[in-house]
């Protein structure tokens, strides 16, 4: 008989409505610690970025009649995992005691032994009504809420649903999984009592930038919600607060809800970009046309490193730079102090403010984000005759600011500090959403992603998609390389930083509107 000590433990962790800012914090922490990771289909995948590397990552989703695993195989599947000893995260929809068939797997563990723990998630049944502008619970309309199946066991012989008591109840009604049988539910609920004119509302793909909502009566929501090609995942909400949503519409109005944006920046600096067009409104596809490799332990990058002292200046006209130069200097045993009596300029108000994290604050970062600004500023100041400039750059960086700097008589030297590569390949969904032109803007933020965004799309394809693409362009240089591969410019930053950017296509955005 196997030892209790040894074995390991089940979480069953509700997901929330499908905003990842929704997860709760603990419910994070057991995906960040789990040793096995089985997720649903109404968990975001997008959630996983919190697991370990080494996690083993399980789909056991369930749509109708698609299930990856049968309820009877995620319950063994659980345990099996459990008694040798693992941590494993049951990720799922919502709350996991919600119509989530949480109960069943909790019991089933029970019944074997399996410790389990359970972290309660946001429910759907709250979240999508709340991010569509319906309170589920108001003092003048309604004082309780009542959640509901709207898709019942299959194999039980009849409803256990009292329809004349639910028709009678005088508080709202939550629908869960009934985008199916709206028209059912609506005619229950009529013949049960409920006045035809009563308020409500259809929520499909709630707190999610895909999210859409048909409102109207018990009388004609269904008819409104097949004419507009409403299909699950979703629920239905029955009851006065439902007509709230045309004054509380805040989720749906924000200036880029519904608009589908591509960021190709590489993936450990997407996030800013993809969370300040996601504040928008915005359904972001990250789709990285270029990886970054730091450099730091390289001869070059090593010996710069251990004697930055005898410089004068220390340019960086990136975050990488700055990352891959701070590397090299831990790697040599230094740290910020090395750089007593050097005198520091950056490119850009991010590469500042990395600076400013690692206790640096720039002598020098001009208005103008492009090299050519620094020459400008130094051009005001400088005696360049004798001067050294070290500049830990891109491994394929313009060589205009080196150049400029050493015909004014400095000596110059260049460390590769990191190199682009380009990514493994393009989404094969955002290639067909491209080809039926179904992005509005895809975001370049350097020439290197506008040609290896290029590269990554099949040569065969290219014809077909690449008229499609409406580009957001960071600034002038990655202008220049977008109109020589003739895609389209549609905005351009004024200030050439990711806020900057973002408000470029915000502006481009509501001018489309009107």
């Amino acid at each position: 008989m196997d030892n209790p000590a040894d074995r390991g433990v089940v979480w069953l962790v509700g997901a929330g409505p499908g905003d990842p800012g929704l997860l709760t914090l603990k419910g994070r922490h057991c995906i960040a610690e789990a040793d096995v990771i089985v997720y649903d289909y109404l968990s975001n995948p997008a959630l996983l970025a919190h697991a370990r590397a080494d996690a083993e990552i399980i789909y056991a989703g369930k749509q109708a009649a698609r299930h990856a695993m049968e309820q009877d195989e995620i319950n063994a599947l659980l345990c099996e995992k459990a008694l040798e000893g693992k941590r494993i995260c049951r990720l799922k929809g919502g709350d996991p005691f919600v119509f989530g068939r949480g109960g069943e797997e909790a019991l089933y563990l029970v019944e074997r032994g399996v410790p389990f723990e359970v972290v309660p998630g946001v429910s759907s049944a709250i979240a999508a009504p709340a991010y569509a502008g319906i309170p589920v619970t108001h003092r003048e309309c309604a004082s309780s809420v009542r959640i509901i199946t709207g898709h019942e066991d299959p194999t039980k012989p009849e409803s256990s649903l009292d329809w004349r008591e639910i028709a009678a109840t005088s508080g709202t009604l939550v629908f869960l999984m009934g985008i199916r049988n709206i028209s059912q539910i609506a005619e229950h609920l009529i013949t049960g009592g409920r006045p035809a004119s009563t308020p409500a509302a259809v929520i499909t793909n709630g707190t999610l930038p895909t999210q859409r909502t048909v409102a109207g009566t018990l009388a004609d929501i269904a008819q409104r919600a097949e004419t507009a090609n409403i299909a699950p995942p979703g629920l239905l909400v029955v009851g006065e607060v439902a007509a709230l949503r045309e004054r509380l519409n805040w989720f749906e109005r924000r200036s880029l809800f519904g608009r589908a944006i591509v960021v190709t920046r590489a993936r450990a600096q997407a996030s800013d970009l993809a969370e300040l067009l996601e504040s928008m409104g915005a359904e972001v596809i990250t789709a990285p046309s270029i990886r970054t490799e730091s450099l730091a332990d390289t001869p070059a990058m090593r010996e710069a490193a251990a004697i930055p002292s005898v410089f004068d200046w220390l340019v960086f006209t990136s975050v990488n730079g700055v990352d891959a130069f701070f590397e090299a200097l831990e790697l040599e045993g230094k740290d910020a102090r090395a750089l007593a009596g050097v005198k520091i300029a950056s490119i850009g108000p991010a590469t500042a403010m990395r600076l400013m994290a690692k206790g640096i604050r720039p002598d020098l970062t001009p208005q103008r984000y492009i090299a050519e600004a620094i020459l400008e500023e130094l051009d005001k100041t400088e005696a360049f005759q004798g001067q050294r400039y070290l500049l830990p750059r891109s491994e394929l960086a313009r060589i205009d600011l080196a150049d400029g700097l050493r015909a004014r008589g400095a000596e110059v030297c260049e460390a590769a500090a990191y190199k682009t590569l380009q990514a493994d390949a393009l989404p094969e969904s955002l290639l067909e959403r491209l080809e039926m032109d179904d992005i509005d803007l895809v975001t370049f933020t350097s020439s290197s992603t506008v040609t290896n965004f290029v590269e990554l799309i099949p040569m065969e394809r290219r014809e077909a998609i690449l008229p499609h693409v409406r580009a957001a362009s960071i600034g002038p240089i990655t202008s220049h390389t977008l109109t020589e591969t003739g895609i389209a410019i549609a905005t351009v930053a004024k200030v050439s930083t990711i806020p900057g950017l973002a408000v470029a296509i915000r502006a481009y955005i509501a001018g489309r509107s009107h």
